[in-house]
């Protein structure tokens, strides 16, 4: 499963882990952000132990998402090392995100 993320738990789960992340940025008034949830959900049991899965509601937490420019949902941010290494804007079969997952895996640091 993904972790719900906000405002006040980002720094911690996300940036303060070595793990990479793959962060949802979406809202409930998002169509297509409610029918990528069972993706996202998917890619956390998948990569569990390996990557940081999370969710977090751009409504509810404006900070965060102002800070990496999100303006487009739902956003998919890829980050290594505290960077975002990638990034996708709208919904995707679940092998494309797979492909970007094993990319950010192989990558060195």
């Amino acid at each position: 499963m993904s972790v719900i993320l906000t405002d006040s738990n980002f720094e911690s789960l996300i940036l303060g882990s070595e793990k990479p992340a793959i962060i949802d940025f979406w809202a409930t008034w998002c169509s297509p952000c409610i029918a990528l949830g069972p993706t996202i959900d998917a890619l956390g049991r998948d990569y569990e132990g390996r990557v940081n899965v999370g969710k977090l509601n751009v409504d509810e937490n404006p900070d965060t998402s102002l800070k990496y420019g999100v303006t487009n949902l739902p956003c998919i941010l890829f980050l290594k090392n505290g960077k975002i290494v990638d990034k996708h804007i709208g919904v995707a079969p679940k092998a494309v995100y797979d492909k970007k997952i094993r990319r950010l895996l192989e990558a060195g640091n």
